[in-house]
């Protein structure tokens, strides 16, 4: 069977009931099992999809991208329509567009970008409890944004990955960091080249020691620097993480969205 079209994919997703992005030997449930269970059925035919970037456990996505490749003949709206039909309620497509063979969704993406949310008052919140991370100590986000700007550049992230990353170079590049709040929520907003496994969430834990008053800002860097996750404190809980954005080279084209998540976009995106 020839592989026919290839196509770009968005998919958005709730991972709180997942054991991350990618299929497991164990068959625990994963966003990927799902998401080519769908497209398979679309399809009538075994479908494999490669993604931008893999989420651990808990984690949500936005805009996940993807690439699969098929020889059935189907237009934009049945791929998305019919694949949603047989997803969980907690997973769906955005969009669904050919593309070049030349598009890969992990080896084209220039850059990803992640935001984590956190939920910060006295009480723990009843309403998306899985959706935010909660913390209940005051947080200084102006600390937290100082601290955070030890970390943009090229630099060695040992000390921000976990100690089971698969990673051979440890070096990534971030781009842009900030620390904003709105209201009770404060929202880290991280763009980099690529991460690390953990690297996110660690940087999160970081600053909340910082913002919280248990560490000055300048302990980014000393972070940093050691070269030694055992310097970095607690990993952040992977239930305010999300995926929002991939960047590709102008030339492949892919639909433009206001970046998640939904219920804190109209804050994120004026």
């Amino acid at each position: 069977m020839s592989d026919g079209q290839r196509y770009a994919a968005c998919v958005e997703y709730d991972g709180a009931g997942y054991h991350g992005w990618q299929s497991l030997k164990s068959g625990l449930p994963t966003i990927q099992q799902h998401v080519e269970a769908a497209l398979g059925f679309v399809a009538n035919h075994p479908v494999s999809v490669v993604c931008a970037g893999r989420t651990d456990a808990g984690v949500h996505g936005c805009r996940q991208i993807i690439h699969f490749d098929s020889p059935a003949d189907r237009t934009e709206r049945s791929w998305v329509f019919g694949a949603n039909t047989h997803l969980p309620d907690s997973i769906a497509l955005r969009w669904v567009r050919p593309v070049s063979t030349d598009f890969h969704a992990r080896f084209s993406a220039l850059a990803r970008r992640y935001r984590y949310v956190i939920y910060n008052t006295p009480v723990r919140p009843a309403i998306l409890p899985r959706g935010v991370t909660w913390n209940y100590r005051p947080l200084d986000e102006q600390r937290m944004a100082e601290a955070a700007r030890y970390l943009v550049g090229e630099h060695d992230f040992t000390s921000y990955r976990a100690v089971q990353c698969q990673a051979k170079n440890p070096v990534r590049e971030i781009t842009s960091l900030s620390v904003k709040r709105f209201g009770d929520l404060l929202v880290i907003d991280i763009q980099a080249n690529a991460f690390l496994h953990h690297m996110v969430r660690n940087i999160a834990g970081v600053l909340m020691a910082i913002g919280c008053g248990k560490r000055e800002p300048v302990w980014a860097r000393d972070v940093l620097e050691a070269r030694d996750r055992r310097m970095g404190g607690v990993t952040a809980p992977p239930y305010g993480l999300y995926f929002v954005n991939v960047i590709y080279p102008a030339e492949f084209d892919l639909p433009e969205e206001a970046l998640g998540p939904g219920f804190i976009a109209p804050l994120l995106n004026p």
